[in-house]
């Protein structure tokens, strides 16, 4: 069973064909895929720089001011510090209404007992 020279010449023509156009889809994902890495390399180097920037701001912003000092001295934790900025804000940071809004700023046993219990080892 040969091929005659007709079927023979069609199917190298036709299996021509779908090289070329495999290889034009090749060399279009090829594109896509540089693209992509251009763009992911442009993301990575903008997210290091906002990175560095982040942490520059942390810097700035953990550079104890005095009073800060005087209560880390005093024995208030940072978190304690923290708790204390919210409450000082107006909201409470007891169990029974964390983060609820106090009326008027009235004072909240239970937030002031958060704040200011002996931490217990």
């Amino acid at each position: 069973m040969s091929m005659d020279k007709r079927e023979l010449y069609d199917g190298l023509t036709k299996l021509e064909n779908d090289l070329q156009q495999s290889l034009e889809q090749l060399s279009e994902m090829k594109e896509s895929l540089q693209q992509i890495v251009e763009k992911n390399t442009t993301l990575e180097l903008e997210n290091q720089k906002l990175r560095e920037y982040l942490q520059e701001l942390d810097q700035k912003n953990s550079e104890p001011e005095p009073a800060e000092d005087l209560k880390q001295d005093a024995g208030m934790s940072k978190s304690r510090m923290n708790l204390e900025k919210i409450y000082e804000d107006g909201f409470h940071i007891c169990r029974e209404s964390y983060g609820a809004r106090r009326e008027n700023d009235e004072q909240c046993v239970f937030c002031l007992e958060v704040l200011y219990r002996e931490s217990q080892n």
